[in-house]
């Protein structure tokens, strides 16, 4: 997204809404239509002209979607072609998240001629088209000369892909690479920093490490077990251990430090005598649970501290190590066959996904948060935030789950590569501004 495929707005790194193919919008009274005047002269890369025709083929077909990516669609009534460059969208209600949605992934606007062969053959408006692509080991973009933004700053840029940390991170000292984007092995850092060839910087992703709890299965159908794994939990020694530090503690809320709605506060700081009084009160001292680790490097090292504080406030605990993706995605996510387990949630803005579905894995089952999530997303632009906040505020008093961090995004480049974003607040990552000295 923002390199093949562009969509009618983006998401620049506030996590702002801003025009990229539609120049303008304007919204009715109601809220619930939107008219979007769209970008002249732009074209996709097979020479198919960019219209409110195919704007309107783009959202009109993600009902056909078979992943979960189409709910974001599922509040709008129809669309219509006024002109052209016109096109009109009615919402079935006021929603304050379809816009923003529309910056990422399920906004990507496409022609009917460009979608028999998605996956080999992307078609889209933005400043690349791929070149090559070797399946789990490269893709190449070549810039489009006929960019309607005019030339880029790279002719070429190249996504590899490395299976373990220690060959990019060697990739990246050697000069094999340019830059190591999302870099996993935090403990790697200091080398890297010592390095006076290389440049580290750390942002922000929307990504939050969930310790899950099944709120369907004994014992965290009782609220006062949750929250007793909520102030049994030291989220920041988890950090410290597992990403060196560099995570961001969001005090166990499932809020990315670049959303509105983000504080950082809450009442659950590192409190194990009152986790233990909430687990006696539960009377649930004593009872045994499997917590599923998925065979991912962070949440391995952070299982080993998991399984001695939550020993520490009475669990017996067992440690379940659980291959993934696979055997993880058919036993905890599709099965929900799990007490407790951690993995990263990387979609922007999930809370509505996370908590609002009683069917999620998590099995977070609450009408107040989902009238609360409801209210909010229908309600006037300025009163949007603070809603979630109440959102936010009501599934901490649950303790629905436990982020024990939100995942930094550590870019490392050589000296000379300017323009990598720091911060990852949607789909994609944009490479168009990317520029290496010679």
């Amino acid at each position: 997204m923002g390199n093949v495929y562009e969509g009618l707005v983006r998401i620049d790194q506030d996590s702002t809404i801003q025009p990229l193919l539609a120049t303008s919008w304007e919204l009715d009274d109601a809220g619930t239509t939107y008219t979007f005047h769209l970008r002249e002269g732009v074209k996709f890369s097979n020479g198919d002209e960019f219209t409110a025709d195919t704007a309107k083929f783009s959202i009109d077909r993600v009902a056909d979607w078979s992943n979960g990516l189409k709910a974001s669609m599922s509040v709008v009534d129809h669309t219509e072609v006024v002109d052209q460059h016109t096109l009109k969208v009615v919402l079935k209600q006021r929603s304050n998240g379809w816009l923003w949605s529309m910056g990422t992934l399920v906004g990507a606007m496409m022609t009917p001629n460009g979608v028999a062969n998605l996956a080999t053959k992307p078609v889209g408006t933005g400043p690349y088209v791929v070149d090559k692509w070797a399946v789990g080991t490269s893709l190449t973009m070549v810039a489009r000369p006929d960019y309607w933004g005019g030339k880029i700053a790279n002719d070429r840029a190249v996504f590899r892909y490395f299976g373990d940390a220690i060959s990019l991170t060697n990739a990246v000292r050697s000069g094999t690479i340019d830059a190591a984007i999302g870099l996993q092995s935090p403990e790697l850092l200091e080398s890297l920093q010592a390095d006076n060839n290389l440049v580290v910087e750390v942002g922000s992703t929307n990504g939050e490490v969930l310790l899950s709890m099944n709120n369907k299965r004994a014992p965290f159908t009782d609220v006062r077990v949750r929250q007793a794994v909520m102030y049994g939990v030291d989220r920041q020694a988890i950090i410290d251990t597992t990403w060196e530090g560099y995570g961001v503690e969001t005090g166990g809320t499932p809020v990315p430090p670049t959303d509105p709605w983000y504080t950082g506060e809450s009442e659950y700081q590192f409190d194990p005598a009152r986790a233990r009084e909430l687990m006696a009160e539960a009377g649930a001292v004593g009872t045994e649970i499997t917590l599923s680790v998925p065979s991912l490097p962070y949440a391995q090292s952070a299982s080993e501290i998991l399984y001695s504080q939550l020993s520490d406030i009475g669990f017996k605990v067992k440690i379940e190590s659980t291959e993934f993706p696979a055997v993880w995605l058919a036993k905890v996510l599709k099965g929900k066959n799990y007490d407790m387990s951690l993995i990263a949630h990387v979609e922007p803005r999930d809370i509505p996904h996370l908590f609002g579905n009683p069917d999620y894995y998590l099995g977070f089952d609450s009408p107040k948060v989902r009238e609360l999530l409801a209210e909010a997303d229908a309600a006037p632009e300025d009163e949007y935030a603070e809603l979630m906040r109440q959102a936010v505020t009501e599934i901490m008093a649950q303790a629905g789950a436990d982020t024990l961090f939100n995942l930094p995004m550590i870019v490392v480049t050589h000296n000379g590569i300017t323009g990598i974003p720091r911060n990852s607040v949607a789909d994609g990552l944009v490479l168009s501004g990317v520029k290496k000295e010679a």
